[in-house]
Formats: structure tokens, sequence, C-alpha cells
């Protein structure tokens, strides 16, 4: 055990660099936006800025998304759809991830906010709903103590290389494939 505090007690140290981060959640297990909310948490009890864009879960609203509304320190963009395949509109859903988009751009080009959570991007990189492009010139250029969390299944080259932290979550075992509905508190 000494050599073993000895080791990341260096490790620590040797730990000198202080920016903002990239972390991306991804996978097809489930809890990457409920990481990415207890992350939120987790800045509030700093008193930090928080802003929170949701892509696809616009139309659902969570435990989180009824706390969230009352935290001072908390700005929201939800895009007003539910998930993709549940419109069946290319041409509306697309629309509705650009006017998102488009508040996600002012959050990251605002230096007092200190979070910025993009759930759900990866769907709309995968579908080009929005240019990659853009996205991640974007997120480069975000003020230099701004930290970012991504989530969304699949994510693409770009993002993983662009991220500081990434974890791919896996699904052991799911409720719902037992026919377990989405319970509140837990799911939504």
């Amino acid at each position: 055990m000494q050599r073993k505090k000895a080791h990341i007690d260096l490790r620590i140290e040797n730990a000198n660099i202080n920016r903002g981060i990239i972390v991306l959640l991804t996978g097809n297990g489930k809890g990457k936006s409920s990481s990415a909310m207890g992350m939120v948490c987790r800045a509030l009890g700093y008193d930090m800025q928080v802003a929170i864009v949701k892509f696809l879960k616009g139309v659902q609203e969570t435990g989180e998304d009824i706390f969230f509304a009352q935290q001072s320190n908390v700005r929201t963009a939800f895009m007003q759809t539910g998930f993709t395949w549940d419109t069946q509109d290319r041409q509306y859903d697309s629309k509705k991830a650009a006017e998102t988009w488009l508040v996600a751009e002012k959050y990251l080009a605002d230096d007092s906010i200190n979070l910025v959570v993009l759930d759900e991007l990866t769907y709309m990189l995968n579908y080009k709903y929005l240019d990659e492009k853009s996205v991640i010139s974007a997120i480069l250029a975000r003020p230099k103590n701004q930290h970012i969390i991504i989530t969304g299944r699949a994510a693409g080259e770009s993002l993983i290389k662009i991220s500081d932290t990434v974890s791919i979550l896996k699904d052991q075992k799911h409720a719902f494939k037992a026919n377990i509905k989405a319970q509140k508190g837990i799911d939504l």
C-alpha cells in the first residue's frame, strides 16, 4: 500500500494542467445522460454556471428537468421534438436540431458558463442533422476553462479524438428488456 500511495501521490502532483475538459459518455449502456446530470449537480455544488442542451428528448420531462428548472445557475435549451423515430420527419428534425444548436453555440461562446452539457449530440452528428466540422469547431473554440459533457450512442472518431475523457457504457442487463417500463426517479 505504501508503494501504491507513493505512485498515486506522484500522479496527483504531476497533474498540473488546469483547463476545461471534454467528457464523452457513449455506448449502448444506460446512464450516459444520468452521469452527465450527476456532474451538473457536482458543478452546482461549487456554484458554477451550467448550460444543458438536450437533443431528441425535448418533449420528455424528466426529474432532473423539474429540479434544474428551479436552479438559478442552470440555463437550458431543449430540441422541441421527441426521438427522430417518433416524428418520422427528417426535414422537421433537422430544422429543430439547427435551432437548438444555435443556442448551444451561444452557450459555448459564453465565458460566464463553466459547464455545457450536449445531451444526445451524437445522434445529431450520426444522422447528419448537424454539420460535424462546425460542431467540432465550436467546441474547440470555447472559452479555455469551460467544461463540456457530450452524451449519446455511437460517438464518432472526431468526438473521441477531441475528448479528454471517454467512457463507453455497456449494458450487462437492462430492466426494459424484461418489459419493465421506465421508472420515475430512475429512468425519467
